[in-house]
């Protein structure tokens, strides 16, 4: 295992690209520490995959280098990396025992058979496939099998990082919730480098310590669950983390307070935009709106229930603005006004927060 750092890493699938838009990765440098549970989080064609591809080996990269600790990887090939990769869809030995499958990465290295049953067994009991280890692989379901492919990742000792390109996407909801939690809890045991690629909020944020969220081809940031919540950085880590994602409403600033419905709206400290901004725009969750008797005057357009509670998506002029209000708790008919908490209301030039 190892510390893997991305150095001014960029790519393109173009022979000469000539505009920021032929960049399928902007240009990035991200380091992932030895140990961690990472993330790469992001909508289709964000550049996750190619990411992960040139992580492993599977593509050069255009600029840039790649390292494992100390060790200049960029164009190495993969089998000389010591990398485990699971895939989207499960790839197992049909013709093989569930044994065997979990056995072969060993055997292909020439560990000795005692260790191999030994290692074997561990993991099996890990991804709950020890009452099955003599069965062969043809005859699971799309769970099982792609718990062989978790196991083949785990069984070895000897990787730098072991990746996950959408591994559950095969798999049904309630086994998801299953596998995921069991993800987490090998994570815990076996401490390995992970990376986990995933366009579902739910599984990067219940799965990662920290997790980078791509838009684009650029990384826009990397946090914690936590800190993507409450503080994003970019207005797209807003919408796309947190159901119903974060309002976003246009402003102006006045002595470094910013302006909405002709209203200061206040913010912990003064802000200010840097030159050339073309578009100041406030952030704010939510869970951080309420009612008040005095503030943004809206009128109320919908009231959807969400079971513990409700969320309430009201208007000003050209703008909605969502809040929710905990179940057995009313919504004002008339004379409505909302207020935005300062402690979690940030301000936004061209998309990325300014203090």
């Amino acid at each position: 295992m190892s510390t893997i750092t991305l150095k001014d890493l960029r790519h393109s699938y173009m022979a000469n690209p000539a505009t920021d838009a032929d960049w399928a990765l902007k240009k990035m440098s991200v380091e992932w520490s030895d140990g961690g549970a990472y993330a790469l989080l992001g909508p289709s064609g964000c550049g996750k995959t190619t990411l992960l591809n040139i992580i492993s080996g599977l593509l050069a990269p255009s600029e840039g280098s790649v390292w494992f600790g100390d060790d200049d990887v960029t164009h190495i090939p993969p089998d000389r990396r010591n990398i485990a990769q699971v895939f989207q869809f499960p790839v197992v030995y049909d013709t093989m025992s569930v044994y065997d499958n979990l056995a072969f990465p060993l055997r292909n290295r020439g560990i000795a058979e005692a260790d191999v049953d030994k290692k074997v067994r561990e993991i099996a009991t890990m991804i709950d496939l020890d009452a099955m280890l003599f069965d062969r692989a043809s005859g699971l379901t799309a769970d099982g099998k792609q718990k062989i492919s978790l196991g083949r990742g785990l069984v070895r000792s000897d990787v730098n990082v072991i990746m996950f390109d959408e591994p559950l996407t095969v798999i049904d909801p309630h086994l998801k919730w299953v596998l995921r939690s069991k993800l987490k809890e090998l994570h815990q045991k076996v401490g390995s480098t992970m990376i986990y690629v995933t366009h579902d909020q739910t599984e990067a944020l219940t799965f990662a310590d920290q997790v980078v969220v791509m838009h684009d081809g650029t990384v826009v940031q990397i946090g914690t669950p936590v800190e993507l919540f409450e503080k994003p950085q970019h207005t797209f880590v807003g919408h796309f983390i947190g159901s119903p994602g974060m309002n976003v409403l246009p402003c102006q600033l006045d002595s470094g307070k910013p302006i909405f419905a002709g209203q200061v709206v206040e913010t912990e400290g003064g802000v200010s935009a840097p030159d050339g901004t073309m578009a100041l725009e406030l952030g704010v969750r939510p869970e951080f709106v309420s009612f008040a008797k005095e503030g943004i005057p809206v009128d109320v357009v919908k009231v959807s229930d969400a079971g513990r509670y409700s969320v309430v998506e009201t208007r000003h002029g050209e703008s909605h603005i969502k809040l929710l209000v905990r179940e057995g708790e009313s919504v004002p008919a008339d004379n409505v006004h909302v207020r935005l908490d300062p402690a979690h209301t940030q301000v936004y030039a061209d998309g990325w927060i300014v203090s």
